[in-house]
């Protein structure tokens, strides 16, 4: 059962998002607020496995709400707000945010995955792909949509662009088997899917996608994505 904390400051979407989350049997909504700034609070309070964020934000703010929300300094019970017990996991890790917006700029995409959040989708997105999406997310995998993909991959590919005297990586800094999950994350698999592809355990996947991302010195897969299409590890579809 994956828990969702909603932060949206339009009434009518945040009743719609509880209706359609709240018939889903694998997921509960612990409650909504139109403030990111109480979304904040609430999270810490509650620790959600996710925290739908979406409305009419502006990025500035958005992206500081995400930065506070993942990367928070402890978690605490919170003044007013009941102590939830935690379904998530273990005490101290924070929720993993799924970002919900009607822009497709790829500026604020990144900006908000670079900040800690662990998905991106457009608010034209189907029921189906929502839920979808929470679910992943809840899982620890990353969701990012197929218009944003690419923009992203050249976002990343400019930024991480060599500078002069700076060492380069390549395909050879991987081994055989990072090299192997390196290219299932770049084809849009989930570790849940990559462990049963390579028959290797769940945890061996998250070890090597962390020694991957430490290797090039990534914060998020969605680097490691880039990483793999700009050597040619994998390539774009026709």
């Amino acid at each position: 059962m994956a828990s969702v904390l909603i932060a949206n400051d339009q009434s009518l979407q945040r009743v719609g998002l509880r209706m359609l989350l709240a018939a889903e049997p694998d997921l509960t909504v612990v409650g909504d607020t139109a403030s990111g700034a109480e979304a904040v609070r609430m999270s810490a309070a509650l620790r959600p496995d996710v925290v739908l964020l979406g409305g009419r934000h502006t990025g500035t703010d958005d992206i500081e709400t995400i930065r506070r929300i993942a990367h928070p300094p402890r978690l605490t019970a919170v003044p007013g707000l009941d102590q939830a017990p935690g379904p998530a996991g273990p005490v101290g890790q924070p929720p993993r945010i799924l970002v919900l917006t009607s822009t497709g700029d790829e500026g604020y995409a990144y900006a908000a995955l670079r900040a800690g959040a662990g998905g991106f989708l457009l608010e034209d997105a189907t029921s189906h792909e929502l839920t979808a999406a929470v679910r992943v997310v809840a899982a620890g995998d990353a969701v990012i949509t197929p218009e944003l993909t690419r923009a992203l991959i050249d976002t990343v590919r400019h930024e991480r662009a060599p500078r002069p005297g700076e060492r380069t990586f390549g395909p050879d800094t991987f081994t055989g088997r990072e090299r192997d999950v390196l290219v299932a994350v770049a084809s849009g698999w989930s570790n849940a899917e990559i462990a049963a592809r390579l028959s290797i355990a769940p945890t061996t996947v998250k070890s090597h996608v962390s020694h991957i991302l430490a290797k090039i010195g990534a914060r998020a897969r969605v680097q490691a994505v880039a990483f793999a299409y700009e050597y040619g590890l994998v390539r774009p579809a026709a």
